[in-house]
């Protein structure tokens, strides 16, 4: 008996050893075993070969017992498993929660402008967010922690060294990374219930259009006159709300513009580009590696709360921020009734 186990203990091994399948195992000890069955069902008591394997039936029960006793908790572990696995990375399409995610969320729960019907909104929202570099980076963290359903990002740019100063979405590892891939991995690591779409690719006015009507905001958070303006157009066009930002130096700003309800856009307070020299990139004038994640932080809040109802959003409105002095200021923005993009 102890050498039909030790084989059969050698074929499983083997099997392992190989990578075969456990239904190969399984092909190859079940024989053995249904071979010593009929031996000691079928021969008589002190046959030689009926004492080769065992001798008794009963002790063959007990072997068989201890297998399917171990068998059914390999298959109970597993199972369990499989409910843990289930449970941690659910499905990220609309729909109700999961226990993990009610966890998640419960923080925004609990709060009162947001409640689970804001929070179910979050899920069923679709945020584009462009470029992820020093707005982007705050600003797709903050979205993913709370839970939007799904978020564009899309940037043609590569992660390097000078980055990193306030890019914080981005690590020393990602260098030479494109940036939509590099910040992919984060939102991902910090919450696998949303869904990604990284496009690696600049926006290009002929696509836009487009992009933008799969999504109910875009978020800009770009650093030269002619992409905003473009983003800005094609808002105007697919009547796709716009939460801009932007960053120099010490200063940064945050304003909510929504094409179709008589507020202004873009274009109403920057109808053209500054004169050469006079507007410089922060490459040129540095920036405040903190800055961006205060104006990222202010502009996901504003994206929150548009997209779950809560509280007054920054439309009509720009919020102006100076972080050397710690002062803030909002200005209120008119519509020009001859902007060239939204005008009558």
């Amino acid at each position: 008996m102890a050498l039909i186990l030790l084989g059969i203990a050698f074929l499983v091994v083997l099997g392992v050893i190989m990578g075969a399948s456990r239904l190969a195992i399984s092909s190859l000890v079940i024989p053995v075993l249904l071979f010593v069955l009929v031996v000691q069902l079928v021969l008589p008591d002190g046959h030689a070969l009926r004492e080769a394997t065992g001798g008794s039936l009963a002790a063959w029960a007990v072997v068989a017992g201890l297998a399917g006793v171990i068998a059914l908790y390999v298959l109970g572990l597993r199972w369990l498993r499989g409910r843990v696995r289930a449970k941690a990375v659910p499905d990220t399409q609309e729909g109700p929660f999961s226990e993990v995610e009610l966890e998640r969320y419960a923080r925004h729960i609990v709060l009162h402008d947001i409640g689970g019907q804001g929070q179910q909104k979050l899920k069923n929202a679709r945020v584009l967010v462009v470029g992820a570099g020093g707005l982007g980076a705050p600003v797709l963290l903050y979205l993913a922690a709370a839970g939007v359903g799904r978020i564009g990002l899309i940037d043609d740019d590569v992660v390097s060294l000078s980055n990193l100063q306030r890019q914080v979405i981005h690590r020393d590892a990602d260098i030479g990374v494109p940036k939509v891939f590099s910040a992919e991995r984060a939102v991902k690591a910090l919450n696998p219930h949303v869904e990604t779409r990284p496009y690696n690719r600049p926006l290009i006015e002929a696509e836009a259009t487009a992009l933008f009507t799969e999504f109910d905001l875009v978020i800009d958070g770009t650093d030269n006159f002619e992409t905003r303006a473009m983003i800005n157009r094609a808002s105007v066009a697919t009547k796709t709300p716009l939460l801009s930002g932007a960053i120099s130096q010490w200063e940064g700003q945050v304003t909510l513009f929504t094409p179709g309800k008589d507020t202004a856009c873009y274009a109403c307070l920057f109808p053209e580009a500054s004169a050469p020299g006079l507007v410089r990139n922060c490459s040129e004038v540095g920036v405040i590696g903190a800055l961006p994640g205060i104006i990222g932080a202010m502009m996901a809040s504003e994206a929150i709360k548009y997209l779950t109802g809560a509280g007054k959003p920054l439309i009509g409105e720009m919020l102006i921020f100076d972080a050397l002095y710690v002062e803030s200021r909002k200005m209120k923005l008119a519509r020009n009734p001859a902007c060239p993009v939204c005008g009558d």
